[in-house]
């Protein structure tokens, strides 16, 4: 989906400005990604992005430092969403960064307890002992939006009525707005896709061990507070 000409990445970077080196896809659990290193160094590129299991994104990193590929920035999606993929790094892992669709720092309160999304982070540490992870919002946001769509239902055997009340949902969740509104996208994706804040981070090394995912960027949700500023790697 990201590299698709029209409707992936290359319209938004032309618009900016950057120009898009894109060397292909490849197997998942690669052990050598040497080719890719190299069309990067030879493209002269200053940021990698994409979307990669955290296995190979781990491959790639190690071997594109071995290589002496050193860019600017590399924004990722899924490979370090969780804290573990990004520790598994070491040293390598500072700086390193991603989108953020949900965290601790949210201005967003829980329909159904009240929790906001720094409580509903501290509780789940708390009891599991485990550092928050973005998917805890969103599984939460479900069963808010459930419980909004059953109460909006006389009858929840009519299959019919509970699709159009989902249709119909208009409410402010944990993670922020949620509504099949077709707000700001295309027509194809109108009726089906409910588009969420979204906002960009960094993995920062703690002190102590460990790595805090820091927001640096808010552009596209101001009303989603950072906590820094986008640095460059080292």
């Amino acid at each position: 989906a990201w590299g698709d000409p029209k409707n992936g990445l290359k319209p938004g970077l032309d618009a900016a400005g950057f120009s898009l080196a894109d060397p292909g896809r490849y197997q998942n659990l690669s052990d050598d990604f040497t080719a890719q290193v190299n069309a990067f160094k030879a493209a002269n590129a200053e940021i990698v992005t994409g979307v990669v299991i955290p296995p190979d994104f781990t491959t790639f990193w190690n071997q594109a430092r071995q290589q002496g590929f050193n860019p600017k920035a590399v924004t990722v999606a899924k490979a370090i969403l969780f804290p573990q993929s990004v520790e598994t790094l070491g040293d390598a892992g500072h700086n390193l960064s991603s989108e953020v669709w949900w965290s601790a720092s949210h201005p967003f309160k829980s329909s159904l307890t009240g929790e906001s999304s720094a409580e509903l982070a501290a509780d789940f540490t708390a009891k599991t002992g485990r550092p928050w992870t973005q998917p805890i919002g969103f599984v939460h946001s479900l069963f808010e939006v459930a419980a909004n769509v059953m109460g909006r239902v006389s009858d929840p055997t009519n299959a019919e009525a509970i699709a159009a009340a989902i249709a119909a949902t208009d409410m402010t969740t944990v993670v922020g707005k949620v509504a099949w509104s077709g707000a700001g996208l295309p027509p194809f994706a109108a009726k089906n896709v409910c588009k969420t804040p979204l906002v960009g981070g960094q993995w920062r090394k703690k002190a102590g061990g460990g790595f805090d995912l820091v927001i640096v960027e808010n552009a596209g949700a101001s009303e989603i507070p950072t906590a820094g500023k986008m640095e460059a790697l080292a």
